[in-house]
């Protein structure tokens, strides 16, 4: 037992070491959005002991989803250092496609889904090509494109302004189903801790056989047992509402698979690389046109897929899907989570993040009856926070040669 705590103490130590050390180069990673919603959650808790009961935070981690997944979308635009402005008219355009073949037209659910993703991912193609061939700002082409993908919404539409979605179908259940039975939440939160470990520990080994620095074993463990003490204690908060939600897991699969696709394969590189230098990326003879316009496909079919989720979360879909403040909440969300606007850092969970932070302002502003106003003044200077540590980090960076 002596010896065991011992080891778990110099665990602990070593991890905070390694952490004192990335602060003082400016790697912050994570910390301060953790920190700031740790602020909002206990700030709206002492306002009403309802804020955190398993049925808010249930609805939270469902709220989050259909922005969220737009959020990842615009994580590969900023990867690039650029910015994707039409994600919004994107995921109403999806949605009023869905709406329009299956409702109007009788189209299967299954195809009529297929189809409006496919819609989101030819938009993203057609800009990404487009910023390629040209090489005009992303933030240019893509203003653009939230013009004609709005317009071609509206034409989609046409006189039927709001179609209601069965409510028992398909789409409406991404958002309303729930896994009932208590052990489903509790395998796949092992299941995540686990893998986690596993993932870690490869790299780990694979670092040490090339003689590249790695992690220690013992603070695998620790991040792992913490990962793992998270998961559950979620799994158990959900479970004592109606169960994991399935629109929860499905972001989670997808953000996950997404990171594992920028962070372990040849595309993820290059999309890293092209962040850091453009210029140096084409000298190096990578395929520049190919990565941006796969980039903004990403992005586009992502729009769509959150698109449909937020159809989902209200199974309608209107003239106005897209539109009001989803853009400018996707954006900040990833930013807010730790994506660089300077391109070349950030992982698809910053999306999460950022996400749980802006919807967890959102809900405690409904939850305490606070006026939209102060939800916006919040979020913004959240947002502003994010920003000017953004720019504090790449000055660090500078400063110890690693911008």
């Amino acid at each position: 037992m002596v010896t065991g705590a011992r080891a778990a103490t110099r665990a602990v130590r070593s991890a905070s070491t390694a952490l004192r050390h990335r602060m003082s180069a400016g790697e912050l990673g994570s910390l301060p959005v953790v920190l700031v919603l740790a602020v909002v959650w206990i700030t709206f808790q002492s306002l009403n002991p309802n804020y955190l009961s398993p049925r808010n935070l249930s609805n939270l981690s469902v709220d989050i989803v259909g922005t969220g997944m737009i959020a990842v979308g615009i994580v590969f635009v900023l990867l690039l250092g650029e910015l994707d402005l039409s994600v919004g008219s994107i995921s109403g355009l999806a949605a009023a496609v869905f709406a329009v073949l299956n409702v109007n037209h009788g189209v299967p659910e299954w195809l009529a889904l297929v189809i409006a993703v496919l819609a989101g991912t030819a938009a993203g193609t057609v800009q990404g090509y487009s910023i390629a061939r040209t090489r005009v700002p992303a933030f240019v082409i893509t203003l653009a494109g939230l013009l004609t993908w709005n317009g071609l919404m509206l034409a989609v539409l046409g006189d039927s302004g709001t179609l209601n979605l069965d409510e028992d179908g398909l789409v409406a259940k991404l958002t309303s189903y729930y896994f009932t039975d208590d052990a489903v939440a509790y395998a796949l939160a092992a299941v995540a801790a686990g893998a986690v470990f596993l993932v870690s520990d490869h790299d780990r080994r694979r670092r040490r056989a090339i003689g590249m620095p790695h992690r220690s074993l013992r603070a695998i463990a620790v991040r792992s047992g913490s990962l793992a003490v998270i998961a559950f204690g979620a799994a158990y908060l959900l479970n004592r509402f109606q169960g994991l939600p399935l629109a929860l897991l499905i972001f989670l699969v997808v953000v996950a698979g997404l990171d594992l696709l920028l962070r372990r394969t040849r595309y993820g590189r290059q999309v890293y690389a092209l962040g850091g230098s453009v210029e140096a990326a084409r000298r190096a003879s990578l395929g520049v046109t190919w990565v941006q316009t796969a980039v903004l496909a990403a992005s586009g079919t992502m729009a769509a897929v959150g698109g449909l989720f937020l159809a989902s979360r209200i199974t309608s879909v209107s003239q106005s899907s897209g539109s009001g403040v989803l853009l400018v909440n996707a954006i900040a969300a990833a930013v807010i989570g730790g994506t660089s606007l300077f391109g070349g850092r950030g992982t698809t969970w910053s999306a999460v993040l950022g996400m749980l932070v802006i919807q967890s302002i959102a809900s405690g502003m409904a939850i305490t009856d606070t006026p939209p106003a102060v939800q916006f003044i919040i979020t913004g200077g959240v947002l502003f926070a994010a920003v000017v540590i953004d720019s504090l980090s790449r000055r660090s960076h500078e400063v110890h040669g690693r911008a």
